[in-house]
């Protein structure tokens, strides 16, 4: 200034915004964990995501082409999925905890995971195997009915073989 006084700048910064804990309404996702567990419905699956910062069901239905259909490349994300496993002579549903990161999400984001992934596991707690995927050949039925067989044991069929 011209009179000799100095003067301070003041430099105005807003607060960081940090990301708010995630929450879940547990028996809304109840209700749908049961419904895909359940005998009596055709549901085979559902998928939950992040509505700001609560997770939430997005989808649910049948078919794993559907079921693939829902995890896109900037977003997270969870499924879980009913399969039908076995042989012809024994048939059982075994069930897939799916987690999805995108390619394109951010540090933080994938960072968070850990502990979002603990608060639906509160309620999604029934499932023979667990799945991280990250692009779409991860979504694959074929490796999801791998992944149930190998953490099934043993598997047996008919004991007839084919002859040449």
């Amino acid at each position: 200034m011209s009179d000799g006084i100095e003067v301070e700048q003041i430099i105005e910064t807003k607060p960081k915004k940090l990301p708010m804990a995630t929450s879940i309404d547990k028996d809304s996702i109840r209700e749908v964990y049961e419904d895909v567990r359940s005998d009596f419905t055709d549901t085979e699956w559902a998928v939950f995501k992040f509505d700001g910062s609560q997770i939430v069901c997005t989808a649910k239905g049948q078919g794993f082409d559907e079921f693939k259909g829902q995890f896109t490349d900037n977003e997270r994300a969870f499924g879980y999925i009913r399969i039908q496993m076995g042989d012809e002579m024994s048939k059982r549903r075994k069930f897939l905890f799916l987690t999805w990161i995108g390619p394109e999400v951010g540090v933080i984001q994938r960072a968070k995971m850990s502990t979002d992934k603990a608060i639906i596991k509160d309620v999604l707690s029934n499932f023979a195997v667990e799945i991280q995927a990250g692009n779409d050949t991860e979504l694959d039925i074929e490796l999801f009915r791998d992944a149930l067989n190998r953490a099934g044991g043993a598997n047996y069929g008919t004991g007839v073989r084919d002859l040449l």
